[in-house]
This record gives structure tokens, sequence and C-alpha cells, in this order.
């Protein structure tokens, strides 16, 4: 906007040049004319100029002009040997047709090629498809921590579970070596056993280190939030997933999407910026007739500057102030391509730019309600799963009780019980996945109807203006005109409504008859699983056991994910 506004700025220039001529002259030097002409031109020059110009909103241009040149020659019949001669000119040219009026101006700028929009107006546009830019971004960014979030808060229970596992594994291993030693057991089992605690004992290396495991997940947190790779410390997250079943009503998600989104937001500038550049691209289509006026004071001086008391062209600036010698020059210009091809070539273009920035817009708010759609789809999928995955791993952790006690009773064999130790820790890391694809699922919704920064508390807001900026507001404050009557104050037609607060809450209420009556909210509760042991000395299989992090379940608000460190 800034440089837009430029382009009005009032702008100053200046010349000075010196000038040498020794030029033969083609003359008779014998003849009855050489006393009178010489055989050689030799002068001395000088020619300085200074101008300000100015270029106002309705297209008119202002200069005033001061030009002094200084000449020293050999020519004859001259009152001085040197003299100055010089004027100053006021000049203001006016459009009347082509390149008049603000609203012109105010959107193209002051070009006159047609298809060429650099105005005020439209760098306001461009300034607001910036910001829209800018809080698209920041929205990825949100949604990137919170994914990051959730992953690494899964990779915890996934390690919790595997851990459990492991326990397990361990004890079913190591109560089958007694059972070898005292002459009950067979090697068999043994092995299997053994062979099962190493299966758990890889994964929960896995766990930690692997491509998808919790160090690599913490240190893309890291990344993500902006702390260094490592400093001797884990970050864990502290809030506890969302399980409890979340209802939108479609129709305010949906009016909420088409009103928040960024993108939709965006395209509107850029819908908005195409009808200004039609509008520009129509008023340009004129002929070019401006009106220009001139004004001169000219003078002729010995010298450039002497006393207010010398005689008649002793200097040059008393004669310019004198006011003895003045000129004056009035008349109009006009300017008109035949047929005005390139003018009308920019009114073409400017209509198809417009038709398909409509037609983006249209197809992106299609596009934003099929998206909302299968997002809402999502969550109640996920939530389903979540409960179908719970439950199924209740029935493993009833199929562990049953199979152990009926294994230690010598009633079945060691090799259903190893299958539901697998499939209890296989169902539990299931749950744990469906309950973060059910808040990553929320998350996507929230994305989807343009929420997010909200739904995490994340505000954008631009800063207060400079101290320089409201001293000069309030020194041009003091030139401009107070109107008493609020009808006699002339404000052009806005071109945005205000700033956007994409944090604002937004109204999600649910109408009373949006649940079904018969339709029931389940909240799960937490999984109670065997405590999890740091696994500290030598195990019977004689190996060292290494102390692995433990997860623990502190609860916080689920809306704004916290991490400690």
């Amino acid at each position: 906007t800034e440089a837009a506004l430029a382009a009005f700025d009032a702008q100053f220039s200046q010349q000075l040049f010196w000038t040498k001529t020794d030029q033969p002259n083609n003359v008779d030097r014998g003849g009855f004319t050489a006393e009178f002409t010489l055989p050689a031109s030799q002068a001395t020059g000088a020619n300085y100029s200074a101008e300000l110009s100015k270029q106002t909103a309705q297209g008119a241009q202002f200069a005033l002009r001061h030009v002094v040149n200084y000449n020293r020659s050999n020519q004859p019949f001259r009152a001085f040997k040197s003299d100055f001669i010089g004027w100053v000119e006021a000049e203001w040219r006016q459009p009347l047709m082509q390149g008049a009026g603000t609203t012109y101006n105010r959107i193209a700028g002051p070009t006159t090629v047609p298809g060429q929009y650099n105005g005020v107006l439209i760098a306001r546009v461009n300034e607001d498809v910036a910001l829209a830019d800018f809080e698209s971004s920041m929205i990825t960014l949100v949604a990137d921590v919170e994914q990051a979030y959730w992953e690494l808060s899964n990779s915890y229970r996934v390690l919790e579970a595997t851990l459990k596992g492991r326990v397990a594994a361990l004890q079913t291993f190591q109560y089958q070596q007694v059972r070898l030693e005292v002459g009950t057991g067979r090697r068999d089992e043994q092995a299997q056993a053994q062979s099962q605690y190493y299966q758990f004992q890889a994964q929960v290396e896995s766990a930690l280190g692997g491509t998808q495991g919790l160090y690599a997940l913490e240190q893309r947190l890291r990344y993500l939030i902006g702390m260094t790779a490592t400093d001797g410390r884990l970050v864990k997250p502290t809030s506890t997933p969302m399980d409890a079943r979340v209802v939108f009503d479609w129709n305010s998600a949906l009016g909420q999407a088409l009103e928040r989104r960024v993108e939709i937001r965006r395209q509107k500038f850029n819908v908005k910026r195409r009808e200004l550049e039609l509008t520009a691209s129509r008023l340009n289509r004129r002929p070019r007739l401006d009106f220009l006026g001139q004004y001169r004071w000219r003078g002729l001086g010995d010298h450039l500057i002497g006393d207010s008391d010398s005689p008649e062209l002793d200097n040059l600036y008393q004669s310019i102030t004198d006011g003895n010698y003045q000129e004056w020059q009035a008349g109009l210009e006009m300017n008109l391509p035949v047929g005005l091809r390139a003018a009308s070539v920019a009114v073409a273009h400017a209509k198809l730019n417009l038709h398909r920035e409509r037609a983006i817009l249209a197809e992106s708010e299609l596009r934003i309600s099929h998206d909302l759609s299968d997002t809402a789809r999502q969550v109640q999928l996920t939530h389903q799963l979540m409960e179908t995955n719970y439950n199924r791993y209740l029935a493993d952790l009833n199929q562990v009780e049953v199979l152990e006690r009926r294994y230690r009773d010598g009633s079945d064999n060691i090799n259903f019980l190893l299958q539901a130790q697998r499939q209890v820790v296989t169902s539990e890391i299931e749950f744990y996945r469906s309950m973060t694809n059910y808040n990553l699922a929320v998350r996507d919704l929230h994305r989807q109807k343009g929420s997010l920064l909200a739904y995490n508390q994340v505000q954008l807001a631009e800063g207060g203006w400079s101290a320089g900026a409201i001293h000069d507001a309030r020194h041009v404050g003091r030139f401009l005109t107070p109107y008493g009557s609020p009808a006699d104050v002339s404000r052009p037609a806005p071109i945005t409504a205000g700033g956007f607060d994409p944090s604002a809450v937004q109204n999600s209420t649910v109408p009373p008859n949006a649940i079904p009556a018969d339709s029931t909210i389940e909240i799960l509760p937490e999984p109670v699983g065997e405590p999890v042991p740091t696994g500290e000395g030598e195990s019977a299989t004689g190996q060292e056991q290494v102390a692995e992090p433990e997860p623990d379940d502190a609860a916080l608000p689920s809306s704004v994910p916290g991490t400690t460190a």
C-alpha cells in the first residue's frame, strides 16, 4: 500500500550542465560583411533547471519549474558581454476523459497503459491476500504441530502397551522355566515363551528408536515448535486424548466454513480485485483529452543576483520579480487511438479474469462443502472404531485372563496363551491408534470449517501504529476542514468490511433436535492395565534390563494440548 501511495508523492528534480562552444563560421572574410560577422563563434554557457511536480488522486499534474541559462559569447551587438536568461513557470495538466477521476486513479494509479493496474485499492487488496496467505501458513503450522503432538502421545501409549506385553511374556517364560526345572515343563514350550519375549523386546526397541518411534516423533515435535534437537530431556504430552462423542450441526458448520475458511476469503479478495480492474479498464476505454495551462514569468540580467535598487536588467531575479515580462498558455490536448483496440482488449481480458475468479470461488465453495462432509463422516467413523477397538481390547483382556488360568491348571496348550498375549497388545495399540485418529479427525473438522486457530486458542493480530505515524496523522489532521454535518462528508465505498479475526470464538451451539432422543453419548473409561515395571536388575534369562520411559496419563483439557519437558 505504501508503495502504491508513493506514486502520488511530490517529485523534485534538478539539472545543471556546462557547455563550451567554439565553432567556425562560413563567412567571406575579405568582403564588406566581414566587419559585421565573426570568423568563429565562441561561447561559454551553463544551464540549470529545477522542477517540483505532484500527481493528484483526480489525475491532475501540477508542476513548478525554474530555468536559468547563462551565456557568455563573442557575438556582436550585445548589451552585456555575458547574460542570465531565465523564467519561473507553473503548469497544470488536468485529464478530462481518460485518466480523470479518483475512481480510476485509485485503481490503476498514475499509469496510462491499458491492462496495468497498480493503484492504492489494488495494493490494498493485494495486502489482504498476503495476510490471508500468512494466515493459511499459520493454520498449516498449527495443524502440523497438533498432529505431531497426538502422534507423540500415541507413541507413548504404544510403548506402554508393548512394555506390558513384554512383561507378560517374561512372566510366562519365567513360569515355564520354573516348570522345566521341577520336571513338569517342556522345552518346546519354554522356547516358544522365550521367543515371544524377544519378539516383544524387538517391538519395544522399534517403538523407541524406529523411524516412527518415540524418539523420532519427539524430535519432529521439537522441530515444529522451535526447540533444540536434544537437550537431555524428553518432551512428553500431558493432555489426555478426547474420547467423548462430538456432534457438529451440519448447517452451522457449513455456514462457518463458507464464511471463515481462509481460502474462501482469499478468493473473494481476488474477485474484488478483478472487479476493480474491470471498472478501471472501462474507464480507460476513452480518448485522452487533457486541459493544459501554463503561466510564466521571464527575466534577463547582466548578473544573477544584485541589489534591489539596481537599474533595469542588472540582475536576473530582480527582472523576474518585477513582473514586467509575463506569458501564459492555455489549451486542450487530445490523443485518440483509432478504434481503441488496446483499451477494448483490456476490457475483454478483465471480463475474462473476473469470470474465471468467480468460477474458482464457486468451485472452492463446492469443494469445501464436500471436504467438510467427508471430514464429518470421518469423525463419526473414527469414534465408532474407537468404541469397537475398546470393546475388542476388553474382550482380549478377558481372554488372556481365562487362558492363563487354564494354562496354569494344565488344561490348555501354551500356544493359546501366547497368541492371546499378542492379541491383547495388538488390540490395545489399535485402540490408542483409533483414539488418536479420532482427535485428528476433530482437528480436521475444525480446519475444514475454518475454526482451527480458535479451537487451539491461537490469535493473530496486527501490530500497533508507530509513534511517528501517529504524530504525522495528528499533524496532517490540523489542516483538514472540519464538517459540522455528517451529510457533508463524502466517503468512498469500502473495499473490505474490516479486519477478520480468525481466532474469534464461533457459535457451535447444537440445536436440541440435532441429536436423536434415543441416542446416548458414551464416555469411554481409561483402560486399566498392569503397572509397567522399570525392568531394572537381572532377569531370568541372564540379560540386563534397561529402564524404559514410562508414560503417565495426567489429565488436562483436551482442547489445548500442552507439553512438558
